[in-house]
């Protein structure tokens, strides 16, 4: 059995393994259990408490160090100070004083490193754990979620990207039913989602049946999965159309006190709106923040970006505590890339995918900490970096997601939801 076991390739012996494992003691073993990891060496300290997801995305390359990661050296900091976090040792950027007094919510990852250096493939990677191809489309986390645990609404989408689509974050794949409903304006509500002004609810329902009887021979004769996908996205919308949860779409319904404490901005009322989805039981909500490739003015910009940042993620992360909903929902805070410690001669910084920052709170985190920390210029990890599918391999965790599943393309082609990431078991404590 040894002999056998040595001559199997690293994927294969530890497929070999868990599923052995769950053969002959009932229990699935978790990757971090089978790869030795400084980050992953007790999956036995976590229990997987999230139930939802609100991801924060921030679009163009947060700089790290004039945010969650500032340095001492005034040549790296520039004009940016620092200021200690309340009731820790753990110092953030001055523009982020919110978030500062929040911190024993928050767990900062100081160590994360991509291969990704330019936009477009550094997103799609930091959604979907795979590098970009021209051959395939990889599944986002939303839709992972969806597909390997299921909606919890069946009137919503499990998945709903509010400010942008995000290349990287679809449902790849995976049948239309996974992909994420995207929202520009999230004080616009949910658009042509009534009946036509005029028409009434009996001329519609005719129409509706007039056109399912046209198109009734089409479908038996290419009754084939893309075609039954649009039929589904049809039945799905009228649905939703006859929906009380529609509401939930609604921030009219929000007093004015809360909705200008998210900040009356599109992020600020984006991240309310991921609240009011989340309690409608939308698994996943993404909300972005653009403006981030600070390549000039990256001072300036930061300051402004991290306010409306700091209080949107402020109030959000006060509300889901309010409500009681921060234990089983995941608030997340990603970017592709940080920013180089050497400030060019427009007073910005350029890309650096070797060492960033990224947030987590709530779902089981263990706030009031720091893991793994960058040089003193902020340009390289020190110690152990945390690549881009374990972080999301910490965030699957954390939802209970089976890490070792391997899902199909429609080529046969083998993937998993984070890849080969190994879940930052520090995050739980």
């Amino acid at each position: 059995m040894k002999d056998f076991l040595r001559k199997l390739p690293d994927g294969d012996r530890r497929d070999f393994l868990a599923y052995s494992a769950k053969a002959f003691l009932g229990v699935g073993l978790m990757p971090a259990l089978i790869r030795s990891s400084a980050f992953a060496e007790s999956p036995a300290m976590a229990t997987p408490a999230a139930k939802n997801v609100i991801y924060l995305y921030m679009a163009g390359g947060m700089s790290h160090l004039d945010t969650f990661d500032p340095k001492t050296d005034r040549s790296v900091r520039g004009p940016v100070d620092s200021i200690r976090a309340s009731g820790s040792g753990i110092r953030i950027s001055e523009y982020l004083p919110g978030l500062s007094r929040r911190m024993d919510r928050l767990a900062i990852i100081r160590s994360l490193s991509s291969t990704q250096g330019a936009h477009e493939e550094g997103r799609y990677f930091m959604h979907s754990s795979y590098t970009k191809r021209g051959t395939i489309q990889h599944p986002g986390m939303g839709s992972w979620l969806v597909k390997l645990d299921g909606a919890r609404n069946p009137n919503l989408p499990g998945v709903v990207h509010i400010g942008s689509a995000n290349p990287g974050g679809g449902n790849g794949f995976f049948e239309q039913k996974y992909a994420p409903l995207v929202i520009g304006n999230p004080e616009a509500g949910l658009q042509n989602s009534k009946i036509r002004k005029g028409f009434t609810k009996k001329e519609f329902e005719d129409s509706v049946m007039l056109t399912n009887a046209f198109d009734a021979e089409f479908h038996s004769k290419y009754d084939q999965k893309k075609t039954r996908a649009y039929t589904d996205m049809y039945d799905d919308a009228i649905k939703l159309m006859n929906s009380r949860d529609l509401a939930a779409f609604e921030l009219e319904k929000e007093s004015k006190g809360l909705r200008d404490a998210y900040g009356s901005n599109p992020f600020g009322q984006g991240c309310l709106l991921a609240r009011r989805l989340v309690e409608h039981d939308v698994r996943f909500v993404e909300v972005t923040l653009g403006g981030w490739d600070t390549h000039t003015n990256n001072f300036e910009r930061v300051q402004e970006n991290s306010q409306t940042l700091d209080t949107g993620m402020s109030a959000l992360l006060d509300d889901l505590e309010r409500r009681g909903m921060l234990e089983e929902t995941m608030v997340v805070l990603s970017t592709e890339f940080g920013r180089t410690p050497v400030i060019n001669d427009n007073d910005g910084r350029d890309h650096s995918p070797t060492a960033f920052s990224c947030v987590l709170a709530g779902g089981g985190v263990l706030g009031g900490q720091v893991i793994g920390e960058t040089d003193d210029q902020g340009k390289f990890v020190k110690g152990r970096k945390v690549e881009v599918p374990d972080f999301n391999a910490t965030i699957a965790y954390a939802l209970g997601m089976p890490l070792e599943k391997t899902s199909y393309s429609p080529s046969g082609r083998p993937f998993r939801v984070a890849d080969k990431g190994s879940p930052v078991m520090k995050v739980f404590g």
